[in-house]
């Protein structure tokens, strides 16, 4: 059984709506157009100050505050874009345009680290992730094929993010329900892609756990209050 214990410095929360809407998911890239645009230019500067950071942390072994605040509120915008849309479809209250936290079903922090490791910025990002960037890509890339028996036979990779949200594609349009283990699933892939782009973004030097943490939060409590947690979930 995995160790809760120790609680990792980036939350992830993520609210199931009860219930979600059985169409809407069909015109939800529509109404993101405007989060898309915005969030197009909010990572350009994300980049920026990235780099900035970059030095900062070489020179200093500090991550200045403000630039942090930023890179996480467009972590926590991309996230909430995310729950609404096709990262989890978790909810059908449309996400605010907004970095700081808000009274919205979907949120993200990551704690402020008084002091970051000035070596470690220079190879976290790009090799010590590898083993994470890996699996990311088996996940979002896919790791299945299936081979058409014809003469011009080839293969088509099926990515497993496509494949869970096209089932809750079909289960919300004939059932009008949400598969909560799917949900779940769903909600831990995304954790785990968080974790790595926190790393990889600098904001923390903690290595990210492979670890697929399921669920709507992340009790920092250990395996009790993981259980209770589970016990307050509606059923599936």
């Amino acid at each position: 059984m995995a160790n809760f214990d120790d609680s990792y410095p980036v939350r992830l929360r993520g609210d199931l709506d009860d219930p979600v809407s059985r169409w809407l998911w069909l015109v939800k890239w529509l109404l993101l157009i405007p989060h898309y645009v915005v969030l197009f230019f909010l990572y350009i500067a994300f980049f920026v100050t990235t780099l900035i950071a970059f030095f900062a942390i070489l020179f200093t072994g500090r991550y200045p505050r403000s630039l942090f605040d930023f890179g996480v509120g467009v972590l926590r915008w991309s996230w909430r874009v995310g729950f609404y849309g096709y990262s989890a479809l978790g909810t059908d209250k449309y996400p605010p345009f907004s970095l700081s936290s808000a009274d919205y079903p979907a949120d993200l922090d990551v704690d402020y680290p008084e002091r970051l490791s000035r070596g470690l910025v220079l190879v976290k990002w790009w090799l010590l992730a590898i083993p994470h960037y890996l699996v990311i890509a088996a996940i979002l890339g896919g790791v299945a094929h299936l081979r058409a028996e014809t003469q011009d036979a080839g293969s088509a990779t099926i990515p497993l993010f496509g494949v869970l949200v096209v089932i809750v594609f079909v289960a919300l349009l004939f059932t009008g329900r949400y598969p909560r283990g799917v949900f779940d699933f769903l909600l831990g892939i995304n954790r785990w892609i968080f974790r790595v782009r926190a790393y990889t973004l600098l904001l923390r030097d903690e290595y990210p756990p492979f670890r697929l943490d399921q669920g709507p939060r992340e009790p920092a409590g250990g395996p009790d209050e993981r259980a209770r947690a589970d016990a307050g979930r509606p059923a599936a």
